[in-house]
């Protein structure tokens, strides 16, 4: 049998080629991180000395203040519901459960446009507060400003918190029943069965679910801006955009990286002495049925972040639109920013599919030779690096060598006596690119994950009857990846579709997508105008979390240790 192994891997030359093009894809993921230690080393002394001195401090302690602010509520909110609905039976407890995923379809810089107009002093709700209360005018009464720290965390807040909910019920139905009802039987309340046990069994989902959340946070530049908070993304964007100051956006963007590495490494050393495992056949926790006004608290709790995250701001972009549409019809450049949105979207899902799927084939190419598994998984783990670089400086690392690319591409087509013009920058190849970086691990390492599920014995099953790598992709391993495929692609799709900072900074001349359409609208005022196009972006971001809904009831999701 070793001997049959042996002659059968000799006949598999090892894959180089495969290996040497997944190795060339991570490190154009690394590229733009030198590119942008070298851009922001160009700096002068005396711009250092002005970015450390005037912007760093406060825009530092602005996004300081709001990670931890936005870590404390997603945590609450999403590790309480998740208890609520995993350990308790209530009214509308079946629906909320997968109702609570919602508010993922909605965009951070969609929810404060939306919030803006909603709370404004002469906005529906405060307007409907003062009727109620006999004020005239908004002089005698107002409801404090949404503008500001507080308001852009609880609006962060109620928009990510599905990320530790969705990992945190996941840990919680993978707990057996019988840790939790030893401790009752012990005469442990509900109230320390949820801190002594359940809570610190959820530490490793709740640390994962954070670091996302955040994660997204230090990502976000529209509701910032939008709620007149300066951090270290918006700082980025004028920097560059307003003052024209490459070197100085580059500098501040260094600083942004510094804080990605600080929350990946704390996310880590959170978890380093985790090491709890779950059997498939362990009983999950009966929920215990509420009655009374315990069962309808229940049902006030879990639904108030449902309503405030996704059904408020969704009415809102609904009856906005609607009102638009009666009124003056459905404007031609929404029609346009939606073509150029779907275009932009579908070729950069397919780019970073045939890249994820690249990167994965190339590790099970290496299995099944059993040479460079080492190296194969290395490139795929840094290949899948990009989703953690903020869209801000993935566009600042990248807009040197794609200038460098256009540079040398006009050269040679100007020696052959063609004009090239601007390749990358000016066709939206740029934004394919970027897209394609940032949301590379997704595909990637879902990909992967489908090819854990195919023992390689059934690729040295179907070597030994004459197949050759790529029909053994095509005829075993396809069939069996397309759900990976599927919801991989369908995700990078709509994460596409929402992405702000990337597409404000490296978008072509007069190209408007969706989300920057908005953008401009929200940035001049014109709340109204933009309605349509955020709930464009809405309803297509309901796509995945219909899907996630879908595929996590009744599963066990493991979280790693």
């Amino acid at each position: 049998m070793a001997a049959h192994a042996l002659t059968l891997r000799q006949r598999v030359r090892l894959p180089l080629p495969w290996l040497s093009l997944a190795a060339l894809l991570a490190a154009v993921v690394i590229l733009p991180v030198i590119v942008l230690a070298a851009t922001a080393a160009q700096g002068s002394e005396g711009l250092w000395s002005h970015v450390g001195r005037h912007v760093l401090p406060q825009a530092s302690l602005n996004t300081l203040w709001l990670l931890l602010g936005v870590g404390i509520v997603v945590g609450v909110i999403g590790t309480g519901c998740a208890w609520l609905v995993s350990a308790y039976e209530f009214p509308g407890r079946r629906w909320l459960s997968w109702a609570l995923l919602l508010p993922l379809a909605v965009p951070t810089y969609v929810v404060a446009y939306a919030y803006l107009d909603l709370l404004h002093p002469l906005g529906p709700v405060q307007s409907l507060v003062r009727d109620l209360l006999g004020y005239d005018s908004p002089r005698q009464f107002r409801l404090p400003d949404i503008r500001s720290l507080a308001g852009c965390i609880g609006l962060l807040g109620l928009v990510l918190y599905p990320y530790v909910y969705a990992t945190v019920r996941a840990m919680f139905a993978t707990q057996a029943a019988s840790v939790l009802e030893s401790a009752r039987s012990l005469g442990a309340g509900p109230v320390a069965v949820f801190t002594r046990v359940a809570l610190p069994l959820a530490r490793p989902a709740i640390a994962v679910g954070m670091s996302l959340a955040l994660l997204e946070t230090l990502n976000d530049i529209g509701a910032s801006q939008f709620l007149g908070i300066q951090t270290l993304t918006v700082s980025v964007y004028t920097t560059w955009v307003t003052r024209s100051d490459l070197a100085g956006a580059a500098q501040i963007a260094l600083s942004m990286l510094v804080l990605v590495v600080l929350l990946v490494v704390l996310e880590r050393y959170s978890r380093r002495r985790q090491r709890y495992a779950s059997s498939a056949r362990s009983r999950p926790l009966p929920p215990a049925r509420l009655r009374g006004g315990k069962a309808w608290l229940a049902t006030a709790l879990v639904s108030l972040p449902v309503l405030l995250g996704f059904v408020a701001p969704f009415a809102f972009l609904a009856w906005e639109s609607w009102k638009r549409m009666g009124a003056h019809g459905i404007p031609a450049a929404v029609l346009d920013a939606t073509w150029n949105t779907f275009t932009i979207a579908v070729i950069a899902t397919g780019v970073t599919v045939a890249a994820g799927l690249l990167l994965a084939w190339s590790l099970r190419l290496a299995q099944y030779r059993g040479t460079g598994e080492r190296f194969a998984a290395v490139t795929l783990r840094v290949g899948s690096l990009g989703y953690a670089l903020p869209g801000t400086v993935l566009a600042i690392g990248l807009l040197t060598p794609m200038a460098w690319f256009d540079a040398g591409v006009a050269r040679v087509a100007g020696a052959i006596g063609l004009d090239s013009g601007m390749v990358l920058m000016a066709s939206g190849g740029a934004l394919v690119l970027a897209y394609t970086l940032r949301f590379l691990a997704i595909t990637a390492g879902g990909i992967d994950a489908g090819f854990g599920r195919v023992p390689v014995s059934m690729d040295h099953a179907a070597g030994s009857l004459g197949h050759t790598p790529g029909a053994i992709l095509r005829r075993v391993h396809w069939p069996l990846l397309r759900p990976a495929l599927a919801g991989g692609a369908l995700l990078v799709f709509v994460d596409t579709m929402k992405e702000l900072p990337a597409t404000l900074l490296l978008r072509p001349m007069n190209f408007e997508t969706l989300a920057t359409w908005l953008y401009a609208d929200a940035a001049r005022g014109a709340y109204e105008d933009g309605a349509m196009a955020a709930l464009l972006i809405v309803l297509v971001g309901l796509l995945p979390v219909i899907l996630l809904a879908r595929t996590r009831r009744g599963a066990v999701v493991e979280v790693p240790a």
